[in-house]
């Protein structure tokens, strides 16, 4: 007979997103420097005008508005972007359990993830525009420059939130086919 008053650990599935630690604290430290760095440059930086070499050609520091999406497509949308991006963020927070946030690597992916999203809503609804700061380029000879568009911490923890993901579900794949050709014979 089984002691009924052992209680199993709840499944990652099962706790209620506010006991999220690790979760919360990524989304957390995503969002501050997020949103510390973006007043930084807003306060140090004149809108489209001034910009700051760190290495020259290749980093600078620029004060850009991006009413769009990534690499400025869909202009002038803020507000639909940013209904857009609440309704993600309620996605990804009710369907977390379908990623691998049993992990620590899932947990902080997702937290960049919501982070992100969070860091650029907060400024499509209070400015009607993200603030983009951060441009790689490289300086042409013959003058002007090839650059990647500018972005902000925001776009960074949604990036490589995006990238742990993709790299967790490649290596669960590789287990998984390691595992069956193990049961094969191979």
């Amino acid at each position: 007979m089984e002691d009924s008053s052992e209680e199993e650990a709840p499944s990652a599935a099962d706790v209620p997103f506010i006991q999220e630690k690790k979760i919360i604290t990524t989304a957390a430290i995503i969002l501050g420097a997020d949103q510390v760095t973006k007043q930084i440059v807003v306060n140090t930086i004149e809108h489209n005008s001034e910009e700051i070499v760190v290495v020259e050609g290749f980093l600078k520091f620029v004060n850009w508005y991006n009413t769009g999406a990534a690499w400025s497509m869909f202009q002038d949308s803020s507000l639909p972007l940013a209904i857009l991006s609440l309704v993600a963020l309620i996605a990804l927070i009710r369907f977390r359990h379908q990623f691998e946030i049993e992990t620590s690597m899932g947990k902080i992916a997702i937290g960049m993830l919501i982070g992100g999203i969070l860091g650029n809503m907060i400024d499509r609804i209070a400015y009607q525009h993200v603030i983009d700061f951060i441009r790689f380029y490289i300086s042409k000879r013959g003058g002007g420059e090839l650059g990647y568009p500018a972005f902000n911490i925001a776009d960074a923890g949604i990036c490589v939130g995006v990238g742990l993901l993709f790299v967790m579900t490649w290596r669960e794949q590789k287990r998984e086919e390691m595992e069956e050709n193990e049961k094969k014979g191979f």
